[in-house]
């Protein structure tokens, strides 16, 4: 029997052990899509407790914790944070084959040297050895990113932020490279016609655009896109439930556009249209100025009502949507390709039913102006562990190239998640050395060793170039 989260957890293989240990360990993390707050990083805070560091955000543990029968009062309310660490730790042994317990150990052994398994027996002292390094100057939110060899960090940031910490951390002469990215989703969420309308005069003001007509519109977003270009932003990132490409003329879109401000109701043709029409002009922007331009698709949001309404979004009440993503997929690409302004993008695929489409897809669109130019981006979400990293791996390679795969990211709004890295590559290296052993793949340790330390680390840097 194998030790629980020895040094080859995962690693099945001698072929995967040491394409792991020999490759895939020492490399960087290029985390290229991230929700963490620039403004922590730039002020280099300092935790009070590991319950704050770990549960005052992460709507993926409240999931479990409302999983277990979990009282609302220790996710989100006002419960003590060594309260709430406590329900997490009554939770964790129930999460066995869920990633958040294999997340859960690797970010004890990696931050703070603990191999002891965390349950309501070993929490009180968890919490106080944990909380009392948070404190240190150690560990401080610049060096728990340094401590996991991260060499850039990708924040997520709405076309109306100053970028101000984003500044800061620049010229404080961060050895970590911190950048923006552009997501614009305000600016395309129509069905709330109020926010909309509060947000526009928001957009308006910073960009100095009287926003009166959906071309004033875009040129309020292309103001705030060379802003961010000239902050370091490349790359633009939207959430979307599906690409959009019905056609229009722009005379549909700019009486649909006064349909709005005048809050008239919108039926379902005229705000697909107006999101097909938004979508493209971004991404001719995002083309211009040679941005990566990145696709989360799928998720359907904010489905319980109550808590939506008591708590706002982003607190674990999405899930897997099951959209029909293909023939408009297809005519957004084939929209932007055909006027040559398709540049590199990232689409992420959140329902593992459309793992193949999505990943034969990418193949149409491919050119010689960057291998591996439209990617399908990394396990996401409801999809990053074992079995979703797997597949999405496997339908890559059977269909694409995974020797340019640009890799994993955290997508996480937790400073303690970088270890999800570490987690993909011993998936990878798993992978790879099984198909080594079986004879599936030739023993060619030089060119296996230099297509895990791409798709590590050297194919991201590569691909977005920042």
């Amino acid at each position: 029997m194998k030790p629980f989260m020895d040094d080859n957890f995962l690693l099945e293989t001698k072929t995967a052990q040491y394409l792991f240990h020999e490759h895939a360990k020492t490399m960087p993390i290029y985390d290229f899509h991230s929700h963490l707050p620039a403004e922590d990083i730039a002020n280099d805070i300092n935790f009070d407790n590991i319950g704050q560091a770990w549960l005052a955000e992460d709507h993926y543990k409240w999931r479990l914790m409302r999983a277990n029968g979990i009282s609302e009062y220790f996710c989100t309310g006002n419960a003590t944070d060594y309260e709430k660490f406590e329900k997490w730790a009554e939770t964790v042994p129930k999460t066995i084959r869920n990633p958040l317990y294999d997340w859960t150990h690797l970010e004890l052994k990696r931050y703070f040297k603990i191999s002891d398994l965390l349950n309501s027996g070993t929490s009180k002292k968890i919490y106080d050895h944990c909380s009392k390094l948070l404190k240190s100057s150690e560990y401080s939110i610049k060096n728990l990113i340094e401590m996991m060899n991260v060499k850039l960090i990708c924040t997520s940031n709405d076309p109306i932020d100053s970028l101000d910490f984003h500044k800061k951390i620049k010229s404080d002469g961060y050895k970590v490279k911190v950048f923006p990215t552009f997501r614009p989703d305000s600016a395309m969420n129509i069905e709330n016609t109020a926010h909309f309308i509060k947000y526009i005069r928001q957009l308006g003001e910073i960009s100095e655009v009287p926003i009166v007509n959906f071309s004033s519109l875009i040129e309020a977003i292309r103001i705030r896109h060379k802003y961010f270009h000239n902050n370091g932003c490349r790359i633009a990132d939207h959430g979307v439930d599906h690409l959009y490409a019905k056609n229009y003329s722009d005379q549909d879109i700019e009486m649909i556009f006064q349909k709005i401000l005048s809050n008239n109701e919108l039926s379902d043709l005229e705000a697909s249209k107006f999101k097909s029409a938004f979508l493209f002009e971004v991404g001719r922007l995002n083309h211009k100025r040679g941005w990566v331009q990145q696709y989360h698709i799928g998720a359907l949001r904010n489905v319980n009502t109550r808590l939506f309404n008591n708590l706002g979004p982003d607190v674990g009440c999405d899930t897997i949507g099951d959209y029909n993503l293909s023939r408009d997929m297809a005519k957004f690409l084939d929209r932007l390709d055909q006027s040559n302004e398709l540049t590199k993008t990232v689409i992420y695929n959140l329902n593992p039913r459309d793992n193949e489409m999505v990943a034969s897809m990418i193949g149409n669109f491919q050119d010689e102006t960057c291998p591996g130019k439209i990617q399908f981006g990394p396990s996401w979400w409801f999809l990053d562990q074992i079995d979703g990293i797997t597949k999405q791996i496997n339908s890559l390679s059977n269909l694409g190239l995974l020797y340019h795969f640009i890799g994993m990211t955290t997508d996480s709004r937790s400073f303690l998640s970088f270890p999800r890295h570490e987690y993909f590559r011993r998936i990878l290296c798993n992978i790879i050395g099984m198909d080594v052993e079986k004879g599936k793949i030739p023993a060619d340790m030089n060119l296996l060793g230099e297509m895990i330390e791409n798709v590590c680390y050297n194919n991201a840097a590569n691909y977005f170039k920042m």
